[in-house]
């Protein structure tokens, strides 16, 4: 339940959540805990904290950081990651902006190089890099290693 988060968003106690719906304070830290509450004690909530009841029964979403996903790669995925991010919590926004970026100072330098030769390297490095994350990208959606969510951005 999200109860905790709404009541915390409006700088409320649990006493005074508690004083506000008519509830007991055990009531309330029981729901907060995860206990099922009765309907009638969800519409008291619901009508101080200005929700439906169905907000109130939604499951919270959250990302475990310690999850048995990445705990269960190989060595070397953390390793491959680590390496490219100097972090053991890689972020895929992280990825797709370095994408995004090392697509666009690559192709500018390659049209750069109508004009001076010189940028077509460094152009041709950045597009180059620019595959690499997307790489990264397609692996860490492949074994589900990111930190964040997963569709921030489409790839």
């Amino acid at each position: 339940m999200i109860l905790k988060e709404l009541r915390i968003s409006r700088h409320l106690s649990q006493e005074q959540l508690a004083q506000m719906s008519g509830l007991n304070v055990r009531t309330i830290q029981r729901i907060e805990s995860g206990n099922n509450a009765s309907v009638e004690s969800l519409k008291c909530l619901a009508s101080v904290l200005e929700v439906d009841v169905a907000t109130l029964t939604q499951e919270r979403m959250m990302i475990d950081k310690n999850s048995d996903v990445w705990r269960s790669q190989p060595l070397w995925l953390k390793w491959w990651f680590f390496i490219n991010y100097l972090s053991f919590k890689p972020l895929r926004k992280s990825s797709v902006r370095g994408m995004f970026f090392c697509h666009a100072c690559g192709f500018a330098l390659c049209a750069f190089a109508w004009f001076d030769p010189k940028a077509l390297p460094g152009g041709l490095a950045f597009l180059l890099t620019a595959y690499f994350f997307h790489l990264l990208v397609w692996q860490g959606d492949k074994y589900g290693v990111w930190y964040d969510k997963p569709d921030d951005t489409p790839t």
